[in-house]
């Protein structure tokens, strides 16, 4: 049977009291019923029971994540991650697996806490990187590290199908994101403008003549009414 990529295993995995102790180190309490393979130094296969998971630092392109025993008294495994991005955040924390051949046990693959984007993604040791993207058809992350001194500066890359390595540039980049609408003012309106001045319509001296001849023209009568009494 071909191994294949599977978010949950419901019939091989029991996610119970999952804890997040700090926003940091995204502390998770997890049980498994089945026994799970976990890439790391070394690579272990964890027998059913409960552990706790967690991301021990931080860095832009690559992550380092330990798995202890329920009382954190044991160290199982130490895991070179490198971020992974998904769209859509889930309201749990959620694994996905490797499905490996009937026999074997499934393969951790990564690792998103809840309502995180970002999540982890399993590096895993050479040669057995290159099995599981044959077995696949899938590429699988990949590193030559044997000692965990070397997880911090160790080479990544990707192992095809065909068992081609290609170096991993750069860790995953989220999307950008959309850009905010921008609010744009009402413009407000222009103020009325005041009406301009009417023009003239004739001179001052117009109607002073006016007047001038008006007053000749009532002399010349009262002149005429008068010599008429005489």
């Amino acid at each position: 049977m071909s191994i294949k990529t599977v978010p949950v295993l419901g019939s091989l995995l029991l996610l119970g009291g999952m804890l997040l102790a700090s926003d940091y180190d995204n502390r998770t309490v997890i049980t498994f019923n089945e026994p799970v393979m976990i890439a790391g130094v070394p690579v272990v296969t964890l027998e059913p029971g409960t552990y706790v998971i967690k991301l021990e630092n931080h860095d832009h392109n690559r992550n380092i994540v330990r798995v202890f025993n329920e009382r954190e008294n044991k160290l199982f495994t130490t895991v070179l991650a490198i971020p992974n991005y998904r769209l859509f955040a889930k309201e749990k924390t959620t694994f996905s697996f490797w499905e490996t051949p009937i026999g074997n046990p499934p393969a951790l693959r990564a690792w998103f806490s809840a309502g995180d984007h970002w999540g982890q993604e399993f590096v895993y040791p050479t040669g057995l990187a290159a099995k599981m993207a044959r077995d696949t058809g899938e590429t699988v992350l990949t590193t030559p590290a044997e000692t965990v001194a070397e997880l911090d500066t160790a080479p990544i890359a990707e192992v095809t199908k065909a068992g081609e390595e290609q170096p991993l540039e750069e860790a995953y980049v989220a999307p950008a994101p959309e850009p905010a609408p921008v609010e744009v003012a009402a413009a407000e309106p222009a103020p009325a403008a005041e009406p301009a001045a009417l023009p003239s319509t004739g001179s001052p001296f117009f109607a002073i003549g006016l007047i001038g001849l008006m007053a000749a023209a009532a002399g010349m009568t009262l002149r005429r009414l008068a010599y008429r009494k005489v």
